[in-house]
């Protein structure tokens, strides 16, 4: 077997070992694994160590400024505060419940980003099927994960992999919004219709109203006008093709030391609380793509898209935005983006053929629970809330709901004037 081969057959099953989480190992320890067997059988060596997990330092920050706003707003009581609202405009509706977490998701996905959704988004909708004593809560939880990937290319914020594909490339807001406002929509609402329809059985029976509305602690405002400065800072990054990282670490470390300082509270049982297995889970996966690129798979690839693009830039859009759908299942969408980058960027395509990329890439992770790190992101936010979700569950679900929606959103950027 050939050393290419031997690195892509440890990169199938390490995205297999992150799927399935044998043993119950976590998901870190899979990805962990998978680059150390690399660097063990010298199939990659230390100086493409660190080049694999530097490229994800902004990542990293933006996550770990996520993960404290998320932890600060559970503890100070902000998700219970924001599911008695939910409730309450619900209206002992099942439906209503569904439609407003949906809405919810998208607004938070497209001013926040994905990960933001499945991180912030996930606990509180949790609280607010508690609250209203759903009996099966999964049907909202699962909005949670499918609309972080289906409005995830409304802005150039709405998913970090977006700054990944285009990079020095980015093009203006207006040219954005121009090629994906209309592919934004298609995926929205189709991902809507087909969840909607997945779920309408159990969605019937009426859920409580009479929930009173629990005062907001001052640590919830701080919580609140946290998540809302980082939302602004987001916004003022992206206008100024600046990385998202840094400002969201900065607003999530303010907040939380300003709620920390003034109840005088000790930062161990949020330090303690946080997720930070998902950060040796990227840098291991930005390794495993450092270790494909030395496979030199990535050279024909530039050659078979520059030549397709050529042709017909749309057929080639249509082409790379299924090939690289379904690439990010195998692979994650995070790495897969960075290979799309260097793909496209190499090839010199259009943006029409990148729009379509970054389509692939952003939506076709509804497909399984390893496709983006949004999914898997919210995957632990359910374990925290004692819910579980398999592939296989999850994988049924996804053919059902990814299909549809991504044919729509490739169909709709292939209608726009180039």
């Amino acid at each position: 077997m050939t050393e290419s081969a031997i690195t892509w057959s440890i990169a199938g099953l390490t995205a297999l070992g992150v799927v399935t989480r044998p043993f119950r190992w976590p998901e870190a320890i899979w990805a962990v694994l998978g680059a150390a067997l690399l660097v063990a059988l010298r199939l990659i060596g230390p100086a493409e160590v660190w080049t694999g997990i530097s490229k994800g330092f902004d990542v990293y920050l933006f996550l770990i400024g996520m993960m404290l706003l998320s932890e600060l707003a559970r503890r100070e009581g902000l998700f219970d505060w924001v599911a008695a609202i939910a409730t309450s405009h619900a209206k002992g509706s099942p439906r209503r419940l569904f439609v407003l977490v949906y809405v919810v998701g998208v607004v938070v996905t497209v001013f926040l980003s994905n990960d933001a959704t499945a991180v912030v988004l996930t606990p509180a909708v949790y609280a607010a099927c508690r609250a209203a004593r759903v009996k099966d809560p999964m049907p909202y939880l699962l909005v949670c994960a499918f609309i972080a990937n289906a409005a995830s290319f409304v802005l150039p914020i709405s998913n970090p992999a977006n700054l990944v594909i285009f990079g020095a490339h980015m093009p203006p807001l207006a040219q954005w919004l121009y090629h994906f406002t209309l592919p934004s929509i298609a995926s929205i609402l189709v991902t809507y219709a087909a969840l909607r329809f997945t779920q309408r059985r159990a969605l019937v029976a009426k859920i409580h109203d009479g929930l009173a509305m629990p005062p907001l602690s001052f640590g919830g405002k701080c919580a609140a006008v946290g998540i809302a400065a980082t939302a602004v800072a987001l916004l003022a990054a992206s206008a100024f093709d600046r990385p998202l990282g840094l400002p969201t670490f900065l607003c999530g470390v303010t907040a939380t030391l300003a709620v920390l300082v003034i109840s005088r509270q000790s930062p161990q049982p949020v330090l303690r609380d946080i997720a930070w297995g998902v950060l040796p889970l990227v840098a291991g996966l930005f390794i495993l793509v450092q270790g494909v690129e030395q496979t030199g798979v990535l050279r024909i690839l530039v050659e078979r898209l520059h030549d397709a693009a050529a042709s017909s830039p749309r057929d080639a859009s249509l082409a790379a935005g299924v090939i690289a759908a379904f690439a990010s299942n195998l692979l994650n969408n995070l790495p897969t983006g960075l290979i799309a980058a260097t793909v496209s960027h190499a090839a010199e395509v259009p943006v029409q053929v990148t729009a379509g990329l970054l389509i692939g890439v952003d939506l076709g992770p509804n497909l399984s629970v390893t496709g983006s790190l949004a999914t898997i992101l919210w995957l632990i936010a359910l374990h925290r809330e004692g819910e579980a979700v398999t592939a296989w569950q999850f994988l049924k679900l996804g053919i059902v709901v990814m299909p549809p929606a991504l044919v729509a959103a490739l169909l709709a950027l292939a209608i726009m004037p180039q």
